[in-house]
């Protein structure tokens, strides 16, 4: 790399691909910057999204187990009201002991210095920051984004939250509406239910879940509406209005009838705009659209010794998507490897309870590839743990091509995002089904529905007429000793 420059590696942005990248090129001796335009590193996933969602969520899975002790044969209890400052506590509390391993202190050890402060381009290997110019060899653009307002009549005048005020609220709302039917839309809806809040669900699409196939986001739709959350799917927003203390959400079902809802907060959830606009990127020639900055499969955007990656590029906004495409662009500008980023087997996890997890192709992907596929399902309640459990609900299904490769995977059910895992492994490894299915799993655990539907997919092969003449043929078998 050029002497000539502050540095030899720049990045903007210390989420999870900013971090990754960061760590791993000062580890290789590399001058390393990273700017944070936030007062601490993590990034929206610490901060505002994966860690306090999730342990908001813990919470009130909690409070729904107590609530339905008597499922477990236990004594029925009946909890007092939710102080939500303690749950914004534990939140803070956890973000806090995370915060510890993405602290400025220990990116300084590694060797790389962070400045936190708003970057803008001047040219394409400079940007300004707090009135200083900054130069690097090479620029990584990690900028993430933050939640869409859409454009829907009188919203602008009416106070709501987003992903970014609610894990901060003072008090549990009484009412909440939420406008998407997203991961984030789901997961909080179900959150705040269980911990007290009527909670209703406005969703242009037909389904929750709109990526997912339409029976897996029927079947959540049906549990969480169990819970007592109001949907209404199919709808089109007219507008937003005040009214005292109360807003009200006007819109439209497919039918043509007009509703209209009232809730104390509404919280909208309606997907993600990338931070691009403050970073002047037509000052360094750098090509962006409105789903975010366009790069290559290494990553690389117009101007080839500047890099992009994670929320900002607009296309898997997962934080595991950013820390892995932070090590695409480490090879590629440290290395200078023309690694290529492959999300064939991307996997994901909508936390809620039962969760909703995925690899690699579902039905809906596999249709508009125009793959013909052969599907497999084993139900939850056919698993001897989920039944132990007190869970009967969820499935897995397999999805398999014309070739009959597993090309998919898709699990809900309790501790979907864990049991993914085990597939995550298989197909990577590209391990036969028939090692899965001969593999000894512990019983009784959940994961045993993975060796089962590998088995039942297997079986048929196995127990055919043609085997069982074969075996009556060689060992002079005599065959049924029953009926």
């Amino acid at each position: 790399m050029a002497h000539k420059h502050d540095y030899d590696l720049a990045i903007i942005g210390g989420g999870a691909a900013g971090l990754t990248a960061a760590s791993g090129a000062a580890g290789l001796g590399v001058k390393t910057l990273l700017i944070e335009k936030e007062e601490k590193l993590g990034g929206d996933c610490l901060h505002y999204g994966c860690v306090p969602s999730k342990t908001l969520i813990h919470s009130a899975k909690a409070l729904h187990t107590i609530k339905n002790a008597d499922k477990y044969g236990l004594p029925r209890v009946e909890p007092g009201p939710v102080d939500y400052s303690l749950v914004r506590q534990r939140i803070q509390d956890v973000i806090s002991t995370i915060q510890k391993h993405d602290s400025q202190e220990r990116f300084c050890r590694l060797g790389a210095r962070v400045e936190f402060g708003t970057a803008s381009f001047v040219d394409e290997h400079c940007v300004l920051m707090d009135g200083q110019k900054i130069s690097a060899a090479k620029w990584l653009i990690a900028a993430g984004s933050s939640p869409e307002a859409p454009a829907i009549p009188g919203l602008k005048k009416v106070p709501y939250i987003t992903n970014r005020e609610i894990f901060y609220l003072d008090s549990l709302p009484e009412s909440m509406i939420v406008l998407g039917g997203g991961p984030v839309a789901v997961e909080m809806a179900q959150a705040f239910t269980r911990l007290g809040a009527k909670v209703t669900v406005i969703q242009r699409s037909p389904q929750i879940l709109s990526k997912e196939d339409q029976d897996m986001a029927y079947e959540l739709l049906q549990i969480l509406q169990g819970e007592g959350i109001d949907f209404y799917l199919g709808a089109k927003i007219t507008g937003v209005r005040e009214s005292g203390l109360q807003k009200k959400v006007f819109f439209k079902q497919t039918n043509g009838d007009e509703q209209v809802v009232t809730a104390d907060t509404i919280l909208v959830a309606m997907g993600r705009t990338p931070n691009t606009a403050k970073l002047c990127l037509e000052n360094a020639g750098v090509e962006s659209g409105s789903r975010g900055i366009q790069v290559d499969t290494r990553l690389r955007t117009s101007q080839k010794h500047i890099f992009a990656a994670g929320d900002i590029t607009g296309d898997y906004q997962f934080t595991h998507a950013a820390g892995y495409e932070g090590g695409i662009v480490l090879a590629n500008a440290v290395f200078r490897l023309p690694r290529k980023t492959d999300y064939t087997l991307m996997p994901w996890c909508t936390y809620t309870d039962p969760e909703l997890a995925g690899v690699g192709m579902n039905e809906k992907r596999a249709a508009l590839a125009g793959i013909d596929c052969s599907v497999w399902t084993e139900e939850f309640s056919g698993n001897d743990r989920s039944l132990a459990m007190g869970n009967t609900s969820g499935k897995i299904k397999m999805i398999l091509d014309k070739k009959e490769k597993v090309i998919g995977i898709q699990i809900l059910g309790p501790g979907a995002g864990e049991l993914i895992n085990e597939w995550v492994a298989v197909l990577n490894g590209q391990v036969k089904l028939s090692t899965l299915a001969s593999a000894v799993h512990p019983y009784p655990t959940l994961g045993e529905i993975n060796k089962r539907v590998a088995g039942s997919y297997l079986a048929p092969k196995i127990f055919s007429e043609r085997v069982k003449k074969g075996l009556k043929f060689f060992f002079s078998l005599k065959g049924r000793a029953c009926g």
